[in-house]
């Protein structure tokens, strides 16, 4: 039996992918970016195992994958859901005055793991922590993404999901090569960043 996977997000998970089946695999236009490289990753390992939709959209904070949760999760019914959300409620703050406190981005998400649970019971959840470039440029953010990094290894352990501690992996490769080779702007992974978070997501899923 086919078993479907939903990457939800925001422009990091979205990457430019299409809105509309072009890859002609039961994918949403996955994109190029982590989401497209585990897709392809599955399709080449076991074929037609695995369908893969991406709802990704770019700009979204937590209160706007909450506004379009019941038509971009709950009624495409997805066996696996894998959310990254959260450099927005903090950079939309700084930029137009416009964030999701820490408080309230989790009290949102939570609420969200919640109802998804309730209508999916069956539903495998994969909580990606969110993450930013250790450059200067992004300092003045650094700490509150990091507060939002806790919340969500709260919630994973708290809604039993597999947790990805991306800004872990992101703070390791920076040893490697600068920041900035990994996540162009200290936020949009790289190709090279991508591929980081790809192997990391089959990793813990154990593909």
């Amino acid at each position: 039996m086919t078993k479907k996977i939903l990457f939800q997000g925001d422009s990091i998970t979205d990457c430019g992918r299409s809105r509309e089946d072009v890859a002609g695999f039961n994918s949403f236009g996955v994109s190029p970016g982590y989401p497209g490289m585990v897709a392809a990753d599955l399709w080449s390992k076991y074929p037609q195992e695995y369908e893969v939709v991406n709802r990704g959209i770019s700009g979204n904070r937590i209160v706007d994958l909450y506004a379009r949760w019941k038509a971009d999760c709950l009624n495409l019914k997805p066996d696996i859901l894998s959310i990254l959300i959260g450099v927005n409620d903090t950079w939309h703050e700084f930029g137009n005055k416009n964030g999701v406190e820490v408080p309230r981005y989790e009290r949102i998400f939570r609420e969200l793991l919640q109802w998804t649970v309730d209508t999916l019971p069956g539903v495998q959840l994969i909580l990606i922590e969110p993450f930013l470039g250790t450059y200067e440029p992004n300092y003045v953010m650094m700490d509150e993404v990091r507060e939002r990094a806790a919340v969500v290894k709260k919630l994973a352990e708290e809604f039993n999901a597999i947790f990805i501690p991306a800004q872990s992996l992101f703070d390791e490769t920076a040893k490697l090569a600068p920041s900035t080779y990994w996540l162009g702007d200290g936020v949009h992974p790289t190709p090279a960043g991508h591929r980081i978070l790809a192997n990391a997501w089959e990793k813990a899923m154990g593909l």
